[in-house]
């Protein structure tokens, strides 16, 4: 019965600043929860394992700065628009406006990538060390993303029947079909809370992974693992849920699970690589030589 289903219908916005009229959004919100959240974990992986606040804070910028630029360039290069007049080859500035929206998370993993790696020549950390550990908070931060997703009613899943479905009162498309035809606003799946659930569990298995198995895995180990969980499961996730964009239609799978592919694959060469490597769990972190004046 309809009554069965969740109506969801949240303000994507939680209150509006005087004077300047500048909307704060959940969405928003949850990218800085997601941050701080991080941020937090990470400062005890660092303190436990030798490393000092200032490493820390370093990492913070680099990691912000790549998953922002990563995420809204993945978005404009894997969904487009580039075509047509308001394509991005017409108006190239708009890659620019993230705050109209447009983010994908394979391109903020891309960008956190390059961001850790770019970290690593600056401060001579090694870098499988880093990767191994910024596994660990990385859940937390697609939970956050995910959960903000949900309550902005975007990226929906197919329709269904189960008792848990939710009506998306606030996603875009249906509520267009809604005015434009009286279409009935379906049930869907809320693929966005199926992923921001595992990725809580996720986190939880890491954590206890780097507190209890660090020492006991090669170095990549850990990277590798949690490339094929999240990537396995985003892959899965995928099928329940609404193409982004009208190519997709015409491919064998969509865009999203061919991000993913990639993913999957590296962690499982990780993973077979880490058994020749020691692990680097005690290991403490190479100072830079000094220069010479």
């Amino acid at each position: 019965m309809l009554l069965n289903y969740i109506h969801w219908n949240p303000s994507p916005e939680i209150f509006t600043i005087p004077g300047i009229d500048w909307p704060v959004r959940w969405y928003g919100l949850l990218w800085a929860v997601a941050f701080i959240l991080s941020h937090f974990f990470m400062n005890r992986i660092f303190r436990k394992e030798g490393r000092t606040d200032k490493d820390l804070d370093t990492l913070t910028m680099y990691i912000i700065l790549g998953t922002v630029i990563g995420a809204r360039l993945g978005h404009c290069l894997f969904y487009g628009p580039w075509f047509g007049e308001d394509g991005y080859l017409s108006h190239p500035l708009n890659m620019l406006k993230i705050y109209e929206g447009g983010l994908a998370s394979h391109g903020g993993a891309i960008g956190i990538i390059v961001a850790m790696i770019l970290y690593t020549r600056k401060t001579g950390e090694k870098w499988l060390w880093l990767f191994d550990r910024m596994v660990v908070v990385a859940p937390l931060a697609a939970m956050c993303i995910r959960l903000g997703n949900l309550i902005n009613g975007e990226i929906v899943g197919e329709t269904t029947n189960v008792p848990w479905a939710f009506i998306f009162q606030n996603n875009d498309e249906d509520r267009w079909n809604l005015m434009q035809f009286g279409t009935a606003i379906p049930p869907r799946h809320p693929a966005q809370l199926y992923e921001a659930i595992f990725c809580l569990f996720l986190f939880i298995f890491m954590y206890w992974f780097w507190k209890n198995k660090r020492e006991s895995r090669g170095a990549g180990f850990m990277f590798g693992l949690f490339c094929v969980l999240l990537f396995t499961e985003r892959f899965i996730d995928e099928m329940l849920k609404v193409n982004q964009a009208a190519f997709e239609n015409t491919l064998p799978l969509n865009m999203g699970q061919i991000l993913s592919l990639p993913f999957i694959a590296v962690g499982i060469v990780m993973m077979v690589r880490s058994r020749t490597l020691k692990t680097p769990a005690n290991e403490t972190q190479p100072q830079p030589t000094p220069s010479s004046e």
